[in-house]
This record gives C-alpha cells, sequence and structure tokens, in this order.
C-alpha cells in the first residue's frame, strides 16, 4: 500500500511524500505484528531507493512522531501509530481494497436457504456472524424497530384466561408478537373483525402515525358508536403499548474474539466495553451516530478517541447505513481495536451493506 513516491529534480524523494511512505510502512507492518516498529524495517523496505539513508528515516520517524502521527511506547523501541495516523492513512493513503473470492463468497452465502430468505432475523443473525468471522472481532447488525417500520398486518388470536396473542409484521416482514391481557372478553370473529379494519386502514403505516390517527379516532364521537372502531382503538393502544419506544434489535457476534487482542489485556478496559455491548439502546445510539447524517450508505470509520462513548476509545468502529424499503435504515459494522485491517475491513463492510439492501429488495419484490 505504499504510494509511489515522487522524486524532486536532484532524483531524491519530497519530504512530504517520505512522510507518507514511511507512515504507511510502517502501519502495513504494525498492522500485520502488533509490535513497535523500528527504523531498521523500514530500512529493508527502501534499501535500494535513493535518498533514503537510515539516518533519513529515522530524521522522517520522528518528523512524524513530532506532527502526532507517531509515538515511542519505550525509549529504546520502534514507533506505533496514533489515532491521528490511522485517520491521515484512512483519509489520504487507502486505495480502494478489492475483495477476496472468499470473503464475497463467505458473505453471498449469508443469504443462501428457504429460512434466510423467509426470516429476515435469521438474516441478521448470519449476516452478524459472518462479519465477525471475517473481521476476526465484533460483528454488530442494528435491525430498525417496528416504530421506525410500516406496519404490514396485524392479526389477534383468542387465548385461555382472557389473553389475546398480537401478531405485529412489519413492512420489512420482520414478526413480532407479544401476549396482552384485556379486563373484557372477546370472541375470536371480534378479533378478526378489528384486524381486518386496522390492516385496511392503517397498513404501510408506522406506529407513529397509526397512534395519532387513533387519538384523532377517539375524539370523534360517532366512534363511540361504532363497536369495530371501538374495538381496534381498545386493542391496538394495549397492543402498541411501548412498541413506539423499543429500542432496535442488535444482532452482535464475535465479543469472544477480542479477549485475545493486546490491546485489551486491561482488566478494567475489557469489563466497561463488555457493559457497553450488553446495554443495547446505548450500542443503537453510538452506532447511529456514527452513521449520523449519512444517507448514501457510506462507510464511516470512528478510531479511537474520535468515538464519544469513553468504553470505546480504544476501537476503531466500521460502520455503513443500509436501507430497508424506502424510509426505514439499518446499520452494521465492526469493532475491534484501532489496530484492524482498515483497507479490507472497510471493504466488507460496504459489500454487505450492498449486499443486504439486495436482499431486502429482492424479498419484497417476491412478496
Amino acid at each position: 500500500m505504499v504510494e509511489a513516491i515522487p522524486k524532486n529534480n536532484a532524483g531524491r524523494p519530497k519530504a512530504d511524500s517520505r512522510r507518507q511512505a514511511v507512515l504507511s510502512t510502517i502501519i502495513d507492518e504494525y498492522l500485520i505484528t502488533g509490535e513497535p516498529v523500528g527504523s531498521h524495517a523500514v530500512s529493508a523496505k527502501f534499501a535500494r531507493g535513493p535518498g533514503w539513508s537510515s539516518a533519513t528515516i529515522r530524521n522522517v520517524m520522528a518528523e512524524l512522531e513530532e506532527l502526532g502521527f507517531l509515538e515511542q511506547p519505550h525509549t529504546s523501541a520502534g514507533r506505533i501509530p496514533t489515532d491521528r495516523g490511522y485517520r491521515h492513512y484512512v483519509d489520504n493513503m487507502l486505495d480502494s481494497t478489492k475483495l477476496s473470492k472468499e470473503d464475497v463468497a463467505a458473505i453471498e452465502t449469508i443469504g443462501l436457504g428457504n429460512e434466510a430468505r423467509a426470516r429476515p432475523d435469521r438474516l441478521m443473525e448470519r449476516a452478524s456472524h459472518v462479519l465477525s468471522e471475517l473481521s476476526e472481532n465484533v460483528g454488530i447488525i442494528v435491525w430498525p424497530s417496528l416504530a421506525d417500520n410500516g406496519l404490514r398486518q396485524i392479526r389477534f388470536v383468542k387465548l385461555p384466561d382472557s389473553r389475546i396473542l398480537v401478531v405485529l409484521v412489519s413492512t420489512s416482514n420482520i414478526v413480532h408478537d407479544k401476549v396482552i391481557t384485556l379486563d373484557e372478553d372477546f370472541s375470536q370473529e371480534e378479533l378478526n373483525r378489528t384486524a381486518h379494519f386496522l390492516n385496511t386502514e392503517f397498513a404501510g403505516k408506522s406506529l407513529f402515525a397509526i397512534r395519532s390517527e387513533i387519538i384523532a379516532l377517539m375524539k370523534k364521537e360517532r366512534a363511540l358508536y361504532d363497536s369495530v372502531v371501538r374495538n381496534a382503538i381498545l386493542l391496538c393502544e394495549r397492543s402498541l403499548q411501548d412498541e413506539d419506544s423499543a429500542v432496535a434489535e442488535v444482532f452482535l457476534d464475535g465479543a469472544s474474539n477480542i479477549f485475545g487482542k493486546p490491546e485489551f489485556s486491561n482488566t478494567e478496559r475489557i469489563r466497561e466495553l463488555f457493559q457497553t455491548f450488553e446495554e443495547k439502546s446505548r450500542l443503537v445510539k453510538i452506532l447511529n451516530e456514527c452513521v449520523a447524517g449519512d444517507s448514501a450508505g457510506k462507510v464511516q470509520v470512528l478510531i479511537g478517541r474520535e468515538n464519544l462513548a469513553s468504553s470505546m476509545q480504544h476501537c476503531s468502529v466500521i460502520t455503513t447505513s443500509y436501507r430497508v424499503g424506502t424510509d426505514v435504515c439499518g446499520t452494521l459494522g465492526v469493532v475491534g481495536p484501532t489496530r484492524i485491517a482498515y483497507g479490507r475491513m472497510m471493504a466488507v463492510v460496504n459489500y454487505l451493506g450492498r449486499f443486504m439492501e439486495r436482499a431486502f429488495l429482492n424479498e419484497v419484490s417476491l412478496q
């Protein structure tokens, strides 16, 4: 990944190109070994190039350290990249990385099988697993909450003891079910009529829209005399209770991968990180902040202290959004140490995001 080094009239590399070449070499080496990189390792890369004496390389490394791109963990050790060094590397020095056939095949197999096509939640599980396998870090898929989806269908099934099973199917084909208990008894026929009314009147609308329209219905006197509308109001109010504030679903895989990373040998650091993984609403907020303002599905990279959450400030978070239908966006990404293969992971995350969009587009077209 070391870019071509421009030469001046004297045949010597320019100062800026020297810094770029040395920084790229150190980062590439450090990503592989995890060990501080000394000047001798850099010298080996440029041994035959004019103007690349050992003294020159040491001077360039010192300049990069002064600029904040490198740091020296120990007095006698080599250098390692800083967050700022990684940021410069990602923004200015990475070429488009082409995925290997193996990576592409691993992602494409997510959609194989009838279960994966029929159950988006199974697709999410498989996608997060493949993401963690390919990255050897943590793979996360965030599926939008029902409140953000439209309602495709609602069904009510009578159960014993005045309980009713409510089955909500979103426009993106995710099934949510819950059991509610009411004081009054309904026949299955009444429940069917009510479901038919709701599906006819509100199909495709978000829960927020449904809630506001039901409130408007409640203000009309005629609603009090229409049993179907009255039942719909009662059942829908109870069925949608807490759904409009429900957090998006999170599919997380590979948390154990980070145990072997030297960057997470600190017990307190890893405890804080795992606590973040367990707090789903907080994790969703963090990932949504990563892709905030991104409407085109671009890959976003937050490195180390660029993360607002203190527990993530030793991590890199590589994310993208994916679109489900016309309005709803989900998020997917990889969380790992700052020493991560940025080029390949950005390509993996981007390919998976576009694969998910194709999968859901095909799913909708078949229905």
